[in-house]
Formats: C-alpha cells, structure tokens, sequence
C-alpha cells in the first residue's frame, strides 16, 4: 500500500503463502493504488493480499478497497487485509468489521495471530488457480 516501507513482512507473507503452495506476485512496499489495481487488471490473481505495519491499514485499505469495488474488472476480485489495522493497540479490532463492510472478503489484526488467515488460504487452495497478488503493509 502507498504508505507503508516495510519489506520484512511482505516476504514472510510471500514464504507462508508459498509454503501453503500459493504462487505470489510480490509488489513490494509503498505501491500506490492505481499501481495495485494495474497489475491486479493484468495478472488476474485469485486474490490480492494487502499487508500493513504502519498502522494506517483502516486508511489506505478503505481507499483502496473502494476503488477495487468500483472497478468493472475486479469487483468480485477476492481481497483480504491484515496486519497492524490502526493504532489503537487492542482497539485496532473495531476496523476489521469496517474494513469488510467496505468489500474486503477478510481483514486480519496483527494480534489476532495466524490462524484465520490461514482458513482463508485453505479455501483459495480448493480452486483451480493459486496465484495471490500481494502488496506493502504487514502482517
């Protein structure tokens, strides 16, 4: 996401989807939104993963989520969020519910741990594709 200059995370997300037999698409840290929404046009993933340390994720993924929603090509694109939502520490929880309002099939807090998202990937391996398009944020 446009806000976010952490790699860190986004390599270790990169690994655990590999791991779980995903083929990711690394867009790195600080992709601006119509970069996403390019390559997301272009490489058609089964979903798109936005990561976020900075604790601006309620932020940048609300704009972002909005456009995608907008977006003839990639309304029905499956996208999760997760990472460090806000800065509220154990309030960064109220955004999850706001996020998904907004179009998100998922959103993750950092503090909620691995577990869920790892449901949501086991449902994206019973389809016929395993490509994930991932950019900056961090989980």
């Amino acid at each position: 996401m446009s806000s976010d200059a952490h790699m860190w995370n986004l390599v270790f997300l990169q690994l655990l989807l590999e791991e779980r037999g995903g083929e990711v698409i690394n867009l790195g840290a600080c992709v601006p939104d119509d970069v996403i929404i390019a390559e997301c046009r272009r490489n058609r993933p089964d979903a798109l993963v936005v990561s976020t340390v900075n604790g601006h994720g309620h932020l940048d993924g609300l704009r972002l989520i909005r456009q995608i929603r907008s977006d003839p090509e990639l309304a029905d694109l499956r996208v999760v969020i997760g990472g460090k939502l806000g800065i509220r520490g154990s309030g960064n929880a109220r955004y999850s519910a706001e996020l998904v309002a907004a179009g998100f099939d998922a959103a993750f807090e950092a503090d909620a741990g691995l577990a869920e998202f790892d449901s949501f990937i086991g449902s994206l391996q019973e389809g016929p594709s395993r490509e994930l398009a991932m950019t900056g944020k961090g989980a």
